[in-house]
């Protein structure tokens, strides 16, 4: 058990209750961690019960907070430590599925009729799919003309005659692989799971309000950003971004000589904030060191902000910062100079009772189990 770990599984045996049939799990299996959220329901209220998270590296003979790709045996003999270590007392569970294992696209299509567009769908599939269609898991969601504009058909003229716009479709695809991959682990692990859901959709029902304007999340990973642009509840836009928490870790221990392990201690513990230990030189340094590499990502950010202003001719004003990544210290000064647009750090234990004596610390965390809330809350509304 990493010291990540052993943190959060003290608390949780704080928090952990009679458990039981009532209680579920939230998975999120990430590429340098594991983290799990377990709630229970009582009146209607989703409860807090334990929560927990782990270190990949040490499982793969690297650093903590390093990222990793583990064999299924390695990530299911470290999701039954997770376990362990927090209480966890339920064995039902919904679980996360990496971005990176799915493909999500916006497909313009023809304004036919729901036969034609079902037959249509899968055809379209294969211009957006590098894989064979057999080797993927293939979804799709229609988008409401409502959710799309205020008037219900957009409108357009052309030559004297009224038309209506095309449709657009949710595209959603995953490797038969990953799920192949994760289903082991979890059965290896003793847990039941009756969905794998991705990553964004969780991140999304923990982190946001249904809202009628635009709103940009940006999920900072240890090895990648994602960026999400969701209306009303609905994706219509993302993009990948490699870079991540972990490169500010390698950038800090290169700029100040200090070692992985050091320098990801100090990001976590420090962040940009000044320290007392160092003098005003090294400070400025480190500020300089991390913002450097923050600024990168909040320059590719604001490009997909402009790119959705243009295709949808709406601004976003507001961005939500999620992920391990966004629970550095300080962090919101700094990202509120480099983003056009109001922030706001994900908060998703905001939508779970807990106890009071736990809100900082929860509020401190919480960015980065956006997206095991989000699985645990679908997990339960199945109760």
């Amino acid at each position: 058990m990493s010291s990540l770990g052993n943190m959060f599984g003290s608390l949780s045996s704080m928090l952990s209750g009679n458990g039981g049939t009532n209680s579920v799990l939230g998975i999120d299996i990430g590429s340098s961690s594991i983290k799990i959220v377990q709630l229970r329901t009582n009146k209607e209220s989703a409860i807090l019960e334990t929560y927990g998270e782990i270190a990949l590296g040490p499982y793969a003979g690297v650093a903590v907070g390093k990222a990793t790709k583990l064999p299924v045996d390695k990530t299911a003999e470290a999701l039954r430590d997770l376990m362990k270590e927090a209480n966890v007392t339920a064995v039902h569970a919904g679980v996360s599925i990496p971005f990176a294992s799915s493909l999500i696209s916006m497909l313009d299509l023809p304004n036919v009729d729901d036969v034609q567009l079902k037959r249509m769908i899968p055809i379209e599939a294969r211009k957006y799919i590098p894989i064979p269609i057999s080797e993927v898991l293939l979804d799709w969601f229609v988008i409401p003309e409502s959710e799309k504009e205020d008037d219900a058909f957009d409108r357009v003229v052309k030559e004297g005659v009224m038309q209506k716009k095309g449709r657009e479709v949710l595209l959603v695809a995953i490797h038969n692989e990953a799920l192949r991959a994760y289903q082991t682990i979890m059965e290896t692990a003793g847990v039941s799971v009756s969905f794998f859901e991705i990553e964004i959709f969780s991140t999304i029902r923990s982190a946001l309000d249904r809202s009628p304007v635009p709103i940009a999340v940006v999920d900072m990973g240890a090895s990648t950003t994602k960026i999400y642009i969701v209306e009303r509840g609905v994706v219509h836009m993302t993009h990948l971004l490699n870079i991540g928490a972990q490169h500010i870790t390698e950038s800090l221990a290169r700029a100040m000589g200090w070692t992985f392990e050091k320098a990801e201690r100090m990001k976590r513990e420090i962040g940009l904030t000044d320290s007392p230990t160092y003098t005003r030189e090294e400070n400025d340094r480190i500020h300089q060191t991390i913002e450097s590499t923050f600024n990168r990502m909040f320059t590719e950010v604001n490009r997909v902000l402009l790119s959705f202003g243009k295709r949808y001719n709406k601004n976003v004003s507001h961005v939500v910062l999620s992920g391990g990544g966004s629970s550095m210290p300080n962090l919101s000064r700094t990202a509120q100079d480099g983003l056009h647009a109001e922030l706001q750090i994900a908060h998703p234990f905001g939508k779970v009772e807990s106890p009071a004596f736990l809100e900082e610390v929860l509020r401190t965390i919480g960015p980065g189990f956006s997206v095991a809330v989000g699985v645990a809350l679908r997990k339960l509304s199945e109760k």
